[in-house]
């Protein structure tokens, strides 16, 4: 069987930026465990498998250890794939099925944007060891949604300096952390910065999931509900947030670096 493979780099219009991803359409279902070692392969944040399912598609999500349950831009990747190879038509909305629930995509002419769940967060105490591996000594505020942390600084000078100890930050008791601030507008609403090092994803480029969670926090702190947001990893990207009630409306652009095929 041979596979359809499309590198993307997501939430970004030029190629080199962004976060890449690798987008998989094998035309009937592949084995877990082969998903999980071609993710490993990629060595990419993320790889997503879509097959048919319904009016749309079942979409997972690898890192290049586990399978996770949400994943913005490997979503973003995978509906800018569909549309741009004719798979879908571009007046159509897209149907992923996944972890988290049924998710979306709309075509906003050369914007995707995806309907994604809102998971608000709450005020937490740092797990051990936290703080001492961002380097971090003095936070606004330490939030957290299950075992996902963010911390807030107190500028975006403070989250570009950030310079974690990733062996370190590996060993604390959490899935992964975000750190975060009020960004410069009219650029950008709020900067953020990513780290998962537990699931193999040290710095991540820019990440959908991660705003599902800094979009309520901070339309609550800015009195707004549309955020333009800059995730300041050295790739870097950009992306459009609209809050609407427990739904994050996630905007981005994408562009294919390369594809081929794989046999299997």
């Amino acid at each position: 069987m041979k596979i359809p493979v499309f590198h993307v780099d997501a939430f970004s219009a030029t190629a080199f930026a962004g976060n890449p991803a690798a987008v998989c359409l094998p035309p009937e279902p592949v084995s877990e465990q082969w998903m999980q070692a071609f993710a490993a392969e990629m060595a990419l944040s993320e790889t997503a498998f879509l097959t048919p399912e319904k009016d749309g598609y079942r979409l997972r999500w690898f890192t290049p250890r586990v399978e996770v349950q949400l994943c913005g831009h490997a979503t973003l990747a995978s509906a800018f794939v569909l549309w741009q190879t004719g798979r879908e038509a571009s007046d159509r909305d897209i149907h992923f099925y996944t972890l988290s629930g049924l998710l979306t995509a709309h075509r906003l002419h050369d914007w995707i944007e995806l309907n994604f769940p809102a998971c608000p967060l709450v005020t937490a105490q740092a797990p051990a060891g936290l703080l001492e591996s961002l380097g971090v000594s003095d936070p606004v505020l330490i939030s957290r949604d299950d075992n996902i942390y963010v911390v807030e600084l107190g500028s975006e000078a403070e989250v570009q300096a950030c310079q974690p100890d990733f062996a370190r930050l590996a060993q604390v008791n959490l899935r992964s952390v975000g750190i975060t601030a009020a960004g410069q507008p009219p650029a950008y609403d709020i900067v953020s910065r990513y780290f998962a090092p537990s699931v193999g994803v040290n710095e991540d480029p820019v990440t959908g999931s991660i705003h599902c969670r800094l979009a309520p926090y901070w339309a609550q702190k800015l009195g707004k509900n549309n955020l333009v947001a800059r995730q300041a990893s050295p790739r870097g990207g950009t992306l459009r947030l609209r809050l609407a009630q427990d739904r994050v409306f996630l905007a981005g652009q994408a562009v294919t670096v390369t594809s081929g095929l794989v046999e299997i």
